[in-house]
């Protein structure tokens, strides 16, 4: 079910344990689309708020096309290209080649972490829908935030709220989607 322009419902937490507690709750229930905000990492977290480690296989397979590439150039111009005869060396002599394939698997891995990290956070996002939220500025201080995302195939507004008041939160908000 879709709910134009609601993003999801907020609650506000004032100490990590509530946070971690309604989270536990949240994921006991179904819900999997929730986002925590705090202000510091909470490890306890981990395991009720949705993994989405999407870059270390972009990294790996970016890393892979780098060693290829590296391997594929020196190929072609020890073998195709240029081929010269040293020492009595094979032409496809691949210790040779380890050094500048090494440094490019390091280049190409990097560059995809870099946009991909870009991408994957949706970035450049200049305004996120939780920066309208009451108090949001105390997540970086002393607040805790829960944001069950209304993309969530087990979301329901009502339902949601009332979770989240018996939860015991400090405040529980709308989160309009702009």
């Amino acid at each position: 079910m879709k709910h134009p322009g609601l993003y999801g419902i907020s609650a506000e937490f004032e100490d990590p344990a509530s946070l971690v507690a309604a989270a536990r709750a949240f994921h006991e229930w179904g819900f999997r689309r929730m986002e925590a905000y705090t202000p510091y990492p909470v490890s306890q977290l981990e395991e009720y708020i949705e993994d989405r480690r999407r870059l270390s296989p972009l990294v790996l397979i970016g890393g892979i096309l780098g060693t290829l590439t590296a391997w594929g150039m020196q190929f072609y111009i020890a073998v195709i290209d240029y081929p010269t005869n040293i020492g009595g060396r094979p032409l496809n002599s691949w210790p040779a080649f380890i050094v500048i394939m090494f440094e490019l698997t390091i280049l190409f891995a990097s560059v995809t972490a870099f946009f991909g990290m870009l991408g994957l956070a949706g970035l450049p996002l200049p305004h996120h829908p939780m920066f309208s939220v009451p108090n949001f500025s105390q997540a970086s201080s002393n607040r805790f935030f829960l944001c069950v995302e209304a993309r969530d195939p087990q979301f329901d507004p009502e339902r949601v709220i009332r979770l989240m008041t018996e939860m015991n939160p400090l405040e529980v908000h709308h989160v309009e989607d702009e």
